[in-house]
């Protein structure tokens, strides 16, 4: 493999692992907090995608839909937990993988109704459709705007997990939630922000995807089986796992696609059988 190619390969692998990281943080620190196991959060991502596709169809704008598919998708998330999910969070883990599996079909079919099944493609922002010199070598210049779109949400989101009172009582309650109940937090509240954060963080990942990748109503499972090896690879309940899983995902993904592409899904799961079998709790995991 050529020096340009790796290279090529590694930013590819980084801009991948960034959306990764958006994507799977959500569903990191909802279990951690809450020890629910969401397998409609793929729905999220698919949401947040066509959310894009939309408003780029309807008013030409992706920067319009950068804004206002965080903020659809978060709703929506907030819906779905008031309305149906707060009722199952007593119930066993198999319960709730079946409900909010129900949910991640409802959402696939109700895609494939308004749109229909076809994949369907959304152009990159006119500002961002050129390409940046790195040295001798070039790469597009929207790659490197998803690497440092993802990479400040990342510290934005690290300063409110790590510098805030939300933040310090999501740490706490992915601790001991009973305690923090105790204390006189609503902690019913407290799910409700971290479900809609969560809804709103893979929305933004299906936003900035839809132009690398398109959108396609059947989207949303490929992406949730890429958040769960994310999250078993960094560790559940952590954001440094989250970032450093979904970077590790994404550099294996696109470096073996030029060694091996037949196999390139299949080593995203060998990396995780690895990581397992050195830390079984992940590389950052305290479960």
């Amino acid at each position: 493999m050529s020096t340009q190619l790796l290279l090529f390969q590694v930013l590819n692998g980084l801009g991948n692992g960034m959306i990764y990281f958006l994507l799977s943080v959500g569903l990191t620190l909802i279990f951690g907090l809450m020890r629910f196991v969401n397998f409609a959060h793929g729905a999220f991502y698919l949401a947040g995608a066509y959310v894009a596709y939309a408003i780029a169809v309807a008013f030409g704008s992706f920067w319009w839909a950068l804004l206002a598919g965080p903020i659809a998708v978060a709703l929506i998330a907030l819906v779905i937990e008031r309305q149906l999910l707060r009722h199952t969070y007593a119930m066993p883990h198999e319960a709730q993988i079946l409900i909010t599996f129900a949910v991640a079909l409802l959402f696939q079919e109700i895609i494939i109704l308004v749109f229909d099944p076809l994949a369907k493609s959304v152009p990159v922002p006119a500002a961002l459709s050129g390409i940046v010199f790195l040295g001798p070598y070039v790469y597009p210049a929207y790659r490197l705007a998803v690497v440092g779109a993802a990479a400040l949400v990342a510290l934005a989101l690290w300063i409110v997990v790590e510098r805030t009172k939300f933040g310090a009582i999501l740490r706490a309650g992915s601790e001991n939630a009973e305690m923090v109940g105790l204390l006189g937090i609503n902690l019913d509240r407290v799910f409700m922000a971290a479900f809609a954060l969560g809804g709103a963080l893979a929305g933004l990942a299906g936003v900035l995807a839809a132009p690398l990748r398109g959108v396609e109503p059947f989207m949303s499972t490929e992406a949730l089986g890429i958040a769960f090896v994310v999250v078993v690879v960094g560790g559940l309940g952590t954001l440094a796992g989250a970032l450093v899983g979904g970077i590790v995902i994404g550099l294996v993904q696109s470096i073996m696609s030029t060694l091996w592409p037949e196999g390139a899904q299949l080593m995203i799961y060998a990396a995780m059988a690895l990581v397992l079998l050195v830390r079984p709790t992940g590389l950052f995991g305290r479960f």
